[in-house]
Formats: structure tokens, sequence, C-alpha cells
């Protein structure tokens, strides 16, 4: 099981985050050379390339939307934007209101809310439509906000930080819902939602993977445990029985959710940190992007990634 590196795919500079399109045609990919590309999954071309202009305006973090006609990207200078990726032009931003780097964005299941975490320590919920910040800036982490996600429902929110703590919150009153989730020894980098929304993951510097019970707000189980170095990127695939796991120690695993022990990996290849994995949405493929300038796609050797 996704045991084969099926294709390689280059930028000039750190790749800092990765994502499949819906259909699962396309990836995304976000770089420190200051580009958003488009890929084609089929050929591996390139086939948009959106570029970010700006001396700190290096891209952290790429999203889709629901119906896989946008991207919206996070940057280090603070702002948030939204591409039509047909014409390759901005329709949205820069959203600007962070003072401090963007480190994750997501669209709400609907695509008409956008959420940014950012490194001065809030959560901004966004109307794509007006480009307003609805409401107030969510605060309640003590230090960086790292991973920011949507419940598959859209009406909560899942947050990490490096204050070592897991928040979810209420969309509509943009409060927190329960307790901050505690557990991990070490900062936060990464956190999802499973697609029935019962559950959570949450990877961390403590080299560890949490699987948590969103309703009782209690681990399922013990902290996963096998990467050699820092966990900094956690994604369910699309039955929630999988989990993809990316580390600082330049590798993956593959997890299953119910036993949780490893059934896959360690996927070996990138020679730098992975920072970023991701299912496709048939579950057959695995992408990461790493600070080896490349993306990853990794499957069975039948996989056709589509």
């Amino acid at each position: 099981m996704f045991a084969a590196c099926l294709h390689v795919l280059e930028h000039e500079n750190w790749v800092t985050c990765i994502a499949f399109s819906p259909a699962g045609k396309r990836i995304a990919s976000c770089s420190d050379d200051n580009t958003v590309r488009i890929w084609d999954t089929e050929t591996q071309m390139v086939v948009r390339r959106l570029s970010v202009s700006g001396k700190t305006s290096w891209v952290t973090f790429v999203a889709f939307s629901p119906d896989g006609k946008h991207a919206v990207s996070g940057s280090r200078d603070g702002t948030v934007t939204i591409w039509d990726i047909e014409s390759q032009g901005i329709v949205g931003g820069p959203l600007r209101g962070h003072e401090g780097a963007v480190a994750s964005v997501a669209f709400s299941p609907d695509g008409k809310r956008l959420v940014s975490g950012s490194h001065d320590g809030t959560m901004r919920i966004w109307d794509v439509e007006t480009q307003e910040m609805v409401g107030e800036p969510l605060l309640g982490h003590r230090n960086w906000v790292t991973s920011v996600a949507f419940s598959p429902d859209g009406k909560r929110l899942v947050s990490g930080s490096q204050d070592e703590s897991v928040g979810i919150w209420d969309v509509v009153t943009q409060e927190r819902v329960g307790r901050p989730l505690r557990g991990h020894k070490d900062s936060i980098t990464s956190v999802a939602f499973s697609p029935d929304g019962k559950r959570l993951a949450s990877g961390s510097d403590d080299r560890t993977i949490r699987i948590w019970d969103v309703e009782t707000q209690e681990t399922e189980g013990g902290p996963l445990l096998g990467h050699r170095q820092g966990v900094t990127s956690v994604a369910f695939s699309p039955d929630g029985r999988r989990l993809v796991s990316g580390s600082c120690d330049r590798t993956l695993r593959i997890w299953d959710t119910q036993m949780q022990d490893v059934v896959g990996g360690p996927l070996l290849g990138h020679t730098s940190r992975v920072t970023s994995v991701a299912f496709s949405p048939d579950g057959k493929c695995v992408v990461s992007g790493s600070y080896d300038h490349t993306v990853r796609v990794w499957g069975t050797e039948m996989a056709s990634c589509q």
C-alpha cells in the first residue's frame, strides 16, 4: 500500500503546502518561490501558475474551493488571497487584518466562508463574496495559530497552536466549544476533521499524533508513535479509515485510525522535511510537499490518482 513514488514535481524553493482538487484531477502546491502552481494529475504538467508579488509574500498555505474553481492562499505578509484558477487572476483580496504570517487557510464546505489562522495568535472568518471579516477575530490561543479546518457540516472550526492545545469553535457564535484539548507536549502543527466530523487528528512537534473524539473531547487510545522527529502534517483518507502523516524526519506514514497502528511506510524519498500531506479524493494516492523543493505523488503500482 502506497509503496511507490509515482511522480516528482518541482518548485524553485521550499514547498510549504499541497492540496488535491475536489475532483482529484489537479494538485495545488505553494512555495517560498512566491508561486501557487496547479498541476494536472494525469500529465504531471503545470496548467496554471499563480504568482504572488512582494518581497515578504512567500506563500505558506493553499486550499481549493469546494467547487474546484477557486483557490485561497495565505502568505507570510499576513494576507489572504482568493484566486480564479482558470483566469489565473485575483478575485478576492488581498484580505488584510492579521498582524503576523498566515499559517493556514480553509474554505467552508459551502464555499461561502474562509477561515485563516495566523502567527498573531488569532483566527479570522471571512465572507467570500463581500471579502469582509465576519464578526471579530477569534481569540483564545496564547501563541501562534498553526492550523485551522472547518468541520464537514461547516458548523465547527478546529485550530491548533504553538501553545500545545487544540481548540474547537462554534462558527456562528465564534465561541470556543468546551475546553482546550491538551495532551501534546510541544507545539501543534496540524489538525484535521475526519470525514464524518466525529473525530479530530492532531500532529505535533512532540513527534506524536493524537486522535480525539469531538463529542467527549477525549483522546481515543494513546498517541500514535513512530516518527523520529516532529510531525508537520496530518490528513484523513476519504473513508476515515486511514490517516497520513508527514514529518521533519523526511518520511510519510499511513495509519489505521481504528487500530492506531502503522499500515504503510515509512515512505522514503524526500531529502528534507515533509511540510504537507493529503489523500486524493478517491483514496488511492497520497501527495506530499517538502523543503527539498518537490511535490511527490505516492500510490500503489497500479494507482492512477484520479
